[in-house]
Parts: C-alpha cells; structure tokens; sequence
C-alpha cells in the first residue's frame, strides 16, 4: 500500500513532453550558461540539469508516498478496505438482529389482516348463497302453486265443457270415439248460515276452496301428533282437526294446530264397535256441515302420514277420490274373477268383477248433491245398523239400482296406489325390493297394522331421515 501510494504523486505531475516542463528546462539552461560565462558549445543532450531535476522529483514522490502508506498503516491496521467490510458485516448483522423481529411481524400482521379479510369475504358469498337458496325455494313453493292453479284451472275448463255438453239442448250423437258423459257434477251453492263459525274458520285456512280434515279424540293424541308433524314439515297449512273433546281441542292450540270443536257422542247403534270404529261412524255426519259451506274435503284418519303435498296428486274429475285397500293393478283396479262350478258343465265358468274396497280413512270428496246424498246416506244406515262403516261407505258407492234399492249416482276415482300406499303395501313389498329404494309415496296409512304408533315413527325415520333399517324389525303382517 506504501508503495502504491509513493507512486502516486508521479502519476499525477505531467509528463517531460509538455510545455511547463519545457519551459523550465529552457530557463534553467540559460542560467547555467550564464554562469559558465557563456563558454562552450556543448549541445542540450549533454547537460546534466533535465536529469537531476527528474530524479529529484521522483525521489521527493517517494518520500511524500512512505511517509502517508506509513501514517495510513499506524491508522489502519487492518488495511483500509478490511475495516471498511468489518463494519459493513457488524452493521448488517445489528439491522438483521433489530429489524428481523419487526419484520416478521409486519408480515404476520399482513397475513392476519388479509385472512380476515378472507374470513369476511367467505361469510359475505355465505350469506349470499343462503339468499339465493332462499330466493330458489321460494321460486320453487311459487312455481308449484303456480302449476297447481294451472292444474285447477284447465281441470275447472274441462268439467265446464262437459257441463255445457250436457246441459246443452239435445243433439246428435257424435262419431264413434267422441262422445262422452258427464262425470264431473256442479258443487253446491255454499250455505254459511246453517253454521257461521265453521264458515268464518274455513275461510281463514282453506286454499281454493279446499282442507284436510282429521278427528280424534283423547285416545289417539299421541299419534295425532305425529299426523299435524308431518303435515307441517311438507308445508300444509290448509288442515285443521275436529276435536271430539277438550283435552284434544286444548292440545291442538297448544301445539298451534287449527281446531274445531265438535260433540263426540256416538250413536246407540255404534256402541260397542271399538273407539276407532265409532270415530269413523262420526265423521260422515261431521263432513256434511263442510260440503254444504262449499268446501271440498281431503278426510284423513290420524294414522296417514305425508311425505308430498296430496292436493298435488288429485284430479277433481269425480266426487269421491278415494284410497285403496288394494296393493296392485288387479286389486286396486278391479279384474274378472271367474268361479269355476264343474256341475255347470259347458257353463261351468261364470265370470265376476272384483274391486278391493275404498278405505273410508282417506279420500277427496268434492261439495256435489251425489257426494252430499253418499254422506246422509252411509249417516242413515250407521245411526240404525251395527255395521263397519268402510263397508257401509263402499256399499253405498258400488251397490247398482234393483228391485227395492235405488243405486247412488256418484262418479268415483281410485287413487295411484303407489302414490296413496297403504301399509300392506309398504311392509310386504317396499320395504323389500331394492328397486323402490328412493321411492317416497305421497301419503301412507298405516291402515293394516294394529301397532300403528311404533310403525309411524319407525317410518319418520325410513322415509325422512333415510335410516333404511328402521322398519327391519316389524313383521309382515301383526302377531295377532
């Protein structure tokens, strides 16, 4: 380093070539002419002054150049760009040791606020997802009602066609595959003074005209229950039940169900039928006071259970829509039954109609004069006859005009039977084939088991919270 800085001074003075140096050569020259007295004729090249002036210059550089390498050295120990790294090296390492903590927690402070900001975004698309669910199920409720007046209108069209074509002056018949009768009747003009608190109650809980209706008493409160729970998780609001006592009736407001309170007493003829049986006796008597207010009637038993709304599934078409006691399109439609009598010989066969019967625990029946004559009919006889009334109602209905015995004239329907199933069904081949896995009926009345509490729950379970074994432990049919 000494040595570099004792050149350095050299470097830096101008080079012989140049004009000062010249100059002073010139002058120094002539001085020392004069002082030689002029004499002589010895040329520039001999004379000893340029080269003594130039070894003194440097010489002087290089004193100049020791004395600062030593006074740097003394300073410096460790040489000038040693120290310099040092204290870069020291600094960086304090900066890192004091700004690496606060770094780090600027950083965590970041990450934490945009996590926040993350977490509120989620929340606020959360939000708006549930919305829009809400806004599609409504969408969905409103697009199902929508269908279904679509449904009632081009049903009220139909039978309004059919009235006009009846009522209409006599014509000609039509050609072959065009004529048809009438078989959806008039509804009666609705008479609310014959009972104006029912009128006021109905006006606030039937839709279109239409309501389920249940009875029940104190004995089958608990299943009462489980019947308004399934309701109300389809989303029917068009159902009240006809309390037969108060207890029944302060149950029903108490749980925020529609109640109307009627007198249970049973006729002397029902005594003794079993509490069931002269339930059912009741109703056909109860279900007038409805029909002549105008109000079309889906009568329930409280052992139904709903899955889908029924008033979906109707047509409208016939005054009395009624489930089923048959379990396939023979039993539940009707087939030829033939009855073979070998002593009849070429006649032996002899052909007949069979239909199961229609359960009187469930059907649609609409405020027409033939619906209203079925009801005071099956009324008469079940005030004056120890009779089951599911018989009575199905006599009533299929028995023809004969000698001593004027036949109703109603039009009837019978209801899908996988759509209304009864429980015979469900328990003896449902349950059983993996093909009807996924299939959800629209009601289903526990119509052919005793044990019909334990059976209800057990199918909440199967058909609402998809427990499959649920119903493993019931058998086909009871043990007794």
């Amino acid at each position: 380093l000494s040595l570099s800085l004792s050149l350095l001074p050299v470097l830096l003075l101008p080079p012989p070539s140049s004009s000062l140096f010249c100059c002073e050569l010139a002058e120094m020259g002539r001085k020392e002419l004069s002082l030689r007295g002029g004499a002589g004729n010895g040329s520039a090249a001999s004379l000893p002054f340029p080269s003594s002036l130039r070894d003194n210059r440097i010489a002087m550089a290089v004193a100049v150049g020791v004395t600062f390498g030593v006074i740097c050295s003394f300073i410096y120990p460790h040489g000038l760009f040693l120290s310099s790294r040092v204290n870069f090296d020291a600094t960086s390492a304090n900066f890192a040791t004091s700004s690496l903590p606060r770094l780090l927690s600027h950083t965590s402070k970041k990450a934490s606020q945009q996590l926040c900001a993350s977490m509120d975004r989620l929340q606020l698309l959360e939000a708006d997802l549930n919305a829009l669910r809400e806004e599609n199920e409504m969408l969905k409720k409103n697009e199902a009602e929508l269908a279904l007046k679509v449904k009632l209108s081009q049903q009220e069209r139909e039978a309004a066609q059919q009235q006009l074509l009846v009522l209409s002056p006599p014509m000609k018949a039509g050609s072959v595959g065009t004529v048809r009768s009438l078989r959806t009747n008039r509804v009666v003009l609705p008479d609310e003074d014959l009972n104006s608190d029912l009128a006021k109650l109905l006006a606030s809980i039937a839709i279109n005209r239409e309501v389920i209706v249940g009875i029940s008493n104190s004995n089958v409160k608990d299943m009462l229950k489980v019947w308004f729970d399934s309701l109300k998780r389809v989303g029917i609001t068009n159902f009240l039940v006809v309390a037969l006592d108060d207890r029944i009736a302060d149950f029903c407001r108490q749980h925020d169900v529609p109640v109307y309170r009627r007198d249970g007493t049973i006729s002397a003829a029902q005594a003794g039928t079993g509490d069931n049986h002269a339930i059912s006796g009741l109703k056909f008597h109860l279900l007038r006071e409805f029909l002549v207010l105008g109000y079309a009637v889906l009568l329930s038993d409280v052992d139904v259970l709903y899955f889908q709304n029924p008033f979906h599934h109707l047509y409208r078409d016939c005054d009395v829509e009624a489930m089923t006691d048959g379990f396939n399109n023979q039993t539940a439609y009707g087939f030829d039954d033939v009855q073979d009598d070998p002593k009849m010989g070429w006649a032996r066969y002899a052909h007949t109609m069979r239909i199961w019967v229609f359960n009187s625990g469930f059907f649609y029946i609409r405020p027409t004069i033939p619906a209203i004559e079925l009801l005071d009919r099956v009324t008469a006889r079940l005030s004056r006859e120890k009779a089951w009334d599911q018989a009575v109602f199905n006599e009533e209905l299929f028995y023809p005009s004969h000698p001593g015995y004027e036949g109703l004239h109603a039009s009837k329907r019978t209801m899908d039977y996988f759509l209304f199933m009864n429980s015979r069904l469900m328990f003896t081949v449902i349950r059983k084939d993996s093909k009807y896995e996924n299939m959800k009926p629209v009601v289903l009345h526990v119509n052919y088991h005793p044990d019909k509490y334990e059976r209800m729950l057990a199918l909440v379970e199967y058909f609402v919270h998809g427990k499959k074994n649920a119903l493993k432990r019931f058998p086909d049919g009871s043990d007794w």
